[in-house]
């Protein structure tokens, strides 16, 4: 068994594909307006979002981590972006580094170098 894909539910589709695509700068494999649909190339699993008017799945912490090579200058340039953190690149306890940052809907995700 392995992992296929992640799901994460937003309430503005419309705003939500952009952010994805043009701001975090993740491919596009399709997109679905009639369904409120999207699929983005994710690496090894593929990274979708899906439209909901259920409140309660949305503004979340996701547990999805976004893994880059060098989270300090990602970290700056999605600031200067308007993407909101809400904690910069921290030490762990353990000994990784995390920053998280949210989506338009507030959906929390975690940025990681990947070095555990």
């Amino acid at each position: 068994m392995k992992i296929g894909y992640v799901n994460v539910f937003v309430k503005d589709f419309a705003r939500s594909v952009p952010f994805f695509r043009d701001v975090l700068g993740l491919t596009l494999n399709f997109r679905e307006d009639n369904f409120g649909y999207a699929s983005f190339d994710g690496g090894p699993i593929s990274f979708a979002l899906a439209q909901t008017d259920q409140p309660d799945l949305v503004g979340r912490h996701t547990g999805v981590g976004f893994v880059v090579a060098d989270i300090d200058a990602v970290y700056e340039a999605l600031r200067t972006k308007g993407v909101v953190f809400d904690m910069p690149p921290t030490k762990q306890p353990w000994g990784g580094t995390l920053a998280l940052f949210r989506d338009p809907d507030g959906n929390i995700f975690y940025l990681d170098p990947g070095q555990h």
